[in-house]
């Protein structure tokens, strides 16, 4: 539920705080006092486009704050998807308009994308003003309504799982007899090409270590006078290096005893010669094992010439990537000789799933037909009793063969409001007040059965007094027993249910006219609904009724 409302800088809102009960809220004010304005700024909140002109100052930013609470599943699950989770159950949702237009949102002190929002804030909020295009005329919502209605979450869930496994393993069958189509065709080149691989047996890095071969047995003469020259520089001739070092090493041992640095620098000339005798070492040993050898150039240059053959056959540089389509040809082959008795396992369990989801679907199917003609007949009642005598929904429901996601009924909300018998597409034909009260109706009917979130009708009085009127005030009070509802309305009937009641009126203050709101008494509400009867100036009369109505 939205607990409080923070707006600055908003129209003709300086500032502005609200805090809201938990059951039925009203709003009431003059024509003009800023009703609207209020509904503008909570639209924030909920994603809609800003209009930078909005601002009361255009030298601070318009900042609007809404604090929820709410424990509902799905708000839960957005939060841990999009990492705004908290650990407490209150969501804070901020949008600020800065004074260039420049729009930010945050949820939770994060920011978000206008979208992400939109998203979230639906899950809260359900907002509907005069002549929004609301979801009852979206099939999947009315697909929802009569399921809530029918009690169906368990079957479909059940029903879910066979369909979404029947999607998938489909899908697999016609990739498979896809491959199977296909393969035929190629299996005696791929055949011939694993064949080719298979006797070439290039092993991973293999041309790139005889290509490295091949330089050393190539430039073996060069190679080996150049190690010999410096082998010799180091361990042979008159004076060589490491026998050098040794003696000064030696010198340098003699005179240690006289100065206490000597036998560090002994050390590291010591150091030094192990290092030159380790060289030679591994000098004298590659000098060894390099040979010019014209056999076994013509051998390595074989073995390259096969690889790059390959190489550019398969369009690959390197022996990795080449042993990679090796390794994929053999798994291919091999899935294709065991391709027609896997098309078979999956064919039998495809039509398993498919016959599992079938039978749920008929069950779903049935649930929704029943609940058909009582859906249609407490509507019609509802909507007789909020003013719409002649207004009569139907609901019509083709069932067929084809599965989809939520079973195999095609569901449509019709519409007549005037007892013409040419029902047409709610979304088609219903004005937005006819919408909102329809809405109304259908919800009270949904709202034990379904986790609505806060609920928000912008006058929803509209073309209602009296009897309807007095009618719609007692649905929305017995919808806000388990949901939050915010309603603007004009009609005293319908203020006069209100767990909470604000006025909002306009106020002169330093030469501006400002829209302020104010919790409302139980000696205000009198008040105000009293003037509501009857004007200005109520009488003794419109008093009494006011208690009455409030009493009621």
């Amino acid at each position: 539920m939205l607990q409080h409302l923070h707006i600055e800088n908003y129209a003709i809102i300086e500032e502005l705080k609200i805090d809201f009960s938990s059951s039925l809220n009203i709003i009431t004010g003059e024509t003009g006092a800023g009703k609207s304005i209020l509904m503008g700024a909570l639209s924030l909140i909920l994603g809609e486009r800003a209009d930078g002109n909005i601002l009361f100052d255009n030298k601070k930013k318009c900042f609007v704050e809404g604090i929820f609470h709410t424990e509902h599943a799905a708000v839960s699950d957005f939060l841990k998807k999009n990492e705004l989770a908290d650990e407490s159950n209150e969501i804070m949702i901020r949008r600020e308009i800065a004074p260039n237009g420049k729009s930010r949102s945050f949820i939770n002190d994060t920011p978000v994308t206008l979208q992400i929002l939109k998203q979230f804030s639906s899950l809260l909020v359900d907002l509907h003003q005069q002549f929004d295009t609301l979801d009852l005329g979206d099939s999947d919502f009315q697909r929802q309504v009569i399921d809530a209605l029918a009690g169906n979450s368990k079957l479909l869930t059940d029903y879910q799982t066979y369909y979404k496994k029947y999607v998938a393993t489909n899908k697999e069958l016609q990739e498979l007899k896809q491959v199977e189509s296909s393969s035929n065709r190629e299996v005696d080149y791929k055949k011939f090409l694993l064949d080719e691989l298979d006797e070439a047996g290039i092993k991973e890095e293999e041309i790139e270590n005889v290509q490295e071969q091949l330089k050393v047995v190539e430039n073996a003469e060069h190679i080996k006078a150049t190690l010999g020259k410096v082998y010799g520089f180091l361990e042979e001739g008159e004076q060589p290096l490491v026998q050098q070092l040794k003696s000064l090493n030696n010198q340098l041992i003699s005179v240690g005893a006289f100065h206490s640095d000597i036998p560090g620098l002994a050390g590291r000339i010591h150091s030094v010669q192990v290092e030159l005798q380790d060289i030679a070492d591994d000098l004298d040993r590659l000098n060894n094992g390099v040979n010019f050898d014209e056999e076994k150039i013509t051998t390595l240059n074989d073995r390259i010439s096969t690889g790059y053959k390959l190489f550019k056959k398969h369009g690959v540089s390197s022996s990795k990537e080449l042993i990679e389509i090796h390794e994929g040809l053999r798994a291919q082959l091999e899935k294709v000789s065991n391709l027609t008795e896997t098309i078979k396992t999956k064919e039998k369990e495809c039509q398993q799933y498919l016959e599992s989801a079938l039978k749920i679907a008929e069950k779903i199917s049935i649930s929704r037909k029943q609940q058909v003609k009582p859906f249609q007949e407490k509507v019609d009642q509802l909507l007789n009793r909020i003013g719409m005598p002649n207004a009569r929904i139907k609901v019509e429901l083709n069932t067929t063969q084809e599965l989809h996601a939520q079973g195999c009924d095609n569901i449509e909300f019709m519409f007549d409001a005037n007892k013409s018998n040419r029902f047409e597409p709610l979304r088609k034909v219903a004005s937005g007040g006819e919408l909102s009260r329809l809405m109304l109706s259908i919800k009270s009917l949904v709202a034990k059965q379904v986790q609505l979130p806060t609920l928000i009708f912008d006058e929803i009085d509209t073309g209602i007094s009296g009897e309807a009127a007095k009618q719609v005030g007692i649905i929305m009070k017995e919808l806000a027993t388990s949901h939050q509802l915010i309603a603007i309305t004009h009609q005293p009937q319908i203020a006069a249910k209100a767990a909470a009641h604000y006025f909002i009126y306009k106020e002169l203050k330093k030469d501006r006219i400002l829209t302020c709101i104010k919790l409302l008494s139980t000696e205000e509400r009198v008040v105000t609904i009293a003037t509501m009867l009857s004007g200005e100036k109520p009488t003794p009369a419109a008093f009494e009724n006011a208690r009455e109505m409030i009493a009621g």
